[in-house]
């Protein structure tokens, strides 16, 4: 079965950047959109960005103007800079996938921890 299989999280200073990625273990075809999820302790996932096939972006406004999201179509990968990053940042970070006609995100990986301290 594919899998989403994320790297590139760790521990960092406030203030300091860090570079997700996110990239299937097989083929996966129409792949539509690609995003980022979160999930801090105690609260629900949330969305931090997507990014449709055609390049659109979309954002968390906490996180606007820090991350920037973007996708290698070629490698069914997609990344996450994130910048300037914040105490408020720290969550278990998620990459999905979400095929063309599906309404939901339909491939998700197993999550990575993105620690910043103050």
């Amino acid at each position: 079965q594919v899998q989403l299989v994320e790297s590139g999280g760790g521990l960092v200073q406030a203030g300091g950047s860090l570079r997700l990625s996110c990239a299937s273990s097989g083929s996966i075809f129409n792949i539509n959109a690609m995003g980022w999820y979160r999930q801090a302790p105690g609260k629900q996932r949330e969305l931090v960005a997507t990014i449709t096939s055609g390049g659109s972006t979309n954002y968390k406004d906490s996180v606007k103007g820090r991350f920037t999201i973007s996708r290698d179509n070629t490698k069914n990968t997609v990344y996450l800079q994130m910048n300037s990053l914040k105490p408020e940042d720290t969550a278990v970070y998620y990459c999905a996938f979400k095929r063309i006609g599906v309404r939901v995100y339909d491939y998700w990986g197993q999550g990575t921890q993105v620690t910043v301290s103050s």
